[in-house]
């Protein structure tokens, strides 16, 4: 009955929470019609499995931030407090209206001491909780129905050290997204599987073994006159989302003339210790170059940063003149969803002076410091709009115009029209004392920064672009902010695809296995080309010191007819120890 009340809102609060809507009553959430409508429309006969987690992935649940955003537009004194008319006029006159019936269940329910009062900042708990407990039930039920299911796709991944293994609670997500696949958990009390399954897929089994000595990259020379060639530089993050996938910026690079040209990316180093870099500098990084129109069918692979340099990735090489599209990229091995530990008390960010006036605790101040730093991204210690709007897209969702913008430049310090680092901290000072010293708000945009209660930035890895140009001046501009970028998708297959080994699976000469070795990194794409969808079983069980971006070593895909998808990604736990890449991929054949 608590998750009701979020799926009834009135209108005007259904844009803070109406995309959390979706998903079934066992799950903690209940679909509102409209919802149901805008994913079964008349023409729909049924939804499969795939389609379902694409909703679901899309419909996120409503936060409790967002809960209490809205309670405080119903709260007209302000006093933490809704009156049983109040909820009742809203509830029974705008957005999708409930029943009067329905309106007394709710608030009789919520209103514990029975004063005619709804508290809603206890309600909210409550509903978090009603919520968690719905999902609890749910995995569990999930779990035991599918038992049998989970011992034919596979085991969890032996866990590597703390700072690189994956203790995410959810089922991982396929590392690209463009195609639909399955990922399958096994019943870790057992590492047997089912004589059955075994006979089923023995005949059709095909087992690849790639080994490297060492990690020791070959170094791509740094051109000896760098120093005289014309220098060009963008930061940026990869930020890790919900679902596990990997949200960044996109540039677009200008060559004005045919030039030699040498290009690198790296982890951005935030910490002011020399012995205590931050913890995000043995993220893996990649840049692909993309040239063509914006569209899958027309763009073109140039070129990828495929050298090793310690945690420099580079290229160099001739680009002709014309406009680039440069696509950072990681492999998720080392940059996933961790279990968030529970914190008793999480930092505080705002406290009182001795005048009583709201100050921004030192903390706070260093992250703000930090989140700065990353937003900078052409490094000049000033924001432009440009630059702070893609900090409020992450953040909010939204953009500064300008004319809020010149609201800011007058009441923030800033130079040269371009917000200072004063100016940012002053801007957070001022919307924490517009809530009162409430940290709600403040901590919506921490985490979606990368940070946990900790204040420590954990889902999240800073980047550094450089483009150096023998000839001309090249230019290099952030476009877009964007999640599985298609693009990117199909660049990286076809890197993978034009410099691998290719096998067929035995018994099935239409279903490859491309695999892709590179100086520090293995990947692999699944091509499919017959006309009906196909499940490889895919085992890594015999691999060494190795981390796959499934976070599994066991698992299974689900590649769509006539179509090609990546499997996997694999790099070394420890890249100053041998690795051995053992994998067996084999086909399960339909039910």
């Amino acid at each position: 009955m608590f998750v009701y009340i979020a799926t009834k809102l009135p209108l005007f609060l259904v844009q803070t929470v109406g995309s959390s809507l979706f998903f079934n009553e066992q799950a903690g959430r209940n679909p509102s019609q409209a919802t149901l409508n805008k994913h079964w429309t008349p023409s729909t006969t049924k939804l499969n499995f795939d389609d379902f987690c694409e909703i679901v992935k899309n419909e996120r649940p409503t936060e409790v931030h967002e809960l209490m955003r809205a309670f405080r537009k119903m709260d007209i004194n302000g006093d933490g407090y809704i009156s049983h008319n109040e909820l009742h006029i809203v509830l029974t006159s705008r957005g999708e209206k409930m029943a009067a019936k329905e309106v007394d269940a709710i608030f009789s329910l919520a209103d514990t001491n029975k004063d005619g009062k709804l508290d809603y900042a206890e309600f909210c708990r409550l509903l978090e909780s009603t919520a968690e407990q719905c999902q609890i039930a749910a995995l569990e039920r999930l779990e035991a129905d599918a038992k049998l299911k989970r011992q034919n796709f596979g085991n969890e991944l032996d866990s590597p050290p703390k700072s690189l293994a994956s203790t995410a609670v959810t089922v991982p997500q396929p590392p690209h997204k463009t195609e639909p696949d399955i990922t399958l958990k096994k019943d870790s009390r057992s590492s047997s599987r089912p004589s059955s399954a075994r006979s089923r897929r023995s005949s059709l089994s095909n087992a690849i073994t790639m080994a490297a000595s060492n990690t020791k990259s070959v170094k791509l020379a740094e051109p000896t006159s760098i120093q005289d060639w014309h220098h060009t530089c963008m930061k940026g993050s990869f930020f890790l989302e919900e679902d596990g996938g990997i949200t960044s910026l996109q540039y677009r690079l200008t060559v004005p003339q045919t030039a030699t040209v040498y290009l690198t990316i790296r982890p951005l180093n935030l910490s002011q210790r020399l012995e205590k870099p931050s913890s995000w500098m043995s993220v893996d990084t990649a840049v692909f170059v993309v040239s063509g129109k914006d569209t899958k069918e027309d763009s073109t692979l140039v070129c990828f940063t495929e050298s090793r340099d310690k945690e420099k990735c580079c290229w160099k090489g001739e680009l002709s003149a014309g406009t680039y599209c440069l696509l950072p990229f990681t492999t998720s091995c080392r940059l996933r969803k961790r279990t968030r530990k529970s914190v008793s008390k999480p930092v505080t960010l705002v406290n009182r002076t001795d005048t009583g006036e709201l100050d921004l605790t030192r903390d706070f101040r260093g992250a703000l410091s930090d989140i700065f730093e990353v937003i900078d991204l052409d490094g000049n210690g000033l924001l432009s709009l440009e630059e702070y709007n893609f900090f409020e897209l992450r953040t909010s969702g939204e953009n500064c115009d300008e004319e809020a913008w010149a609201v800011c430049k007058e009441n923030f310090d800033t130079r040269k029209n371009q917000l200072s680092r004063q100016g940012f901290m002053e801007l957070n000072l001022m919307e924490a004392s517009e809530r009162g010293g409430d940290p709600t708000d403040l901590w919506v945009t921490l985490e979606a920064m990368g940070y946990n209660r900790n204040l420590e930035m954990v889902e999240a890895c800073p980047f550094l672009i450089d483009v150096y140009c023998e000839e001309g001046q090249c230019t290099l501009q952030p476009v877009s902010l964007e999640s599985g970028h298609r693009i990117l998708n199909t660049a990286l297959q076809r890197s993978i695809t034009a410099r691998s080994e290719v096998k067929t699976l035995r018994g099935q000469e239409n279903v490859l296995v491309y695999t892709y070795r590179g100086e520090h990194r293995i990947s692999t794409v699944i091509a499919n080309k017959t006309n009906q969808k196909v499940t490889v079983h895919v085992n890594n069980e015999q691999s060494k010191n190795c981390s796959s971006s499934r976070g599994m070593s066991v698992f299974a895909v689900e590649v769509p007819a006539r179509t090609k998808m990546v499997c996997q990604h694999v790099l070394p736990i420890n890249e100053h120890q041998e690795w051995t890449y053992n994998c067996v991929e084999s086909i399960i054949p339909c039910q």
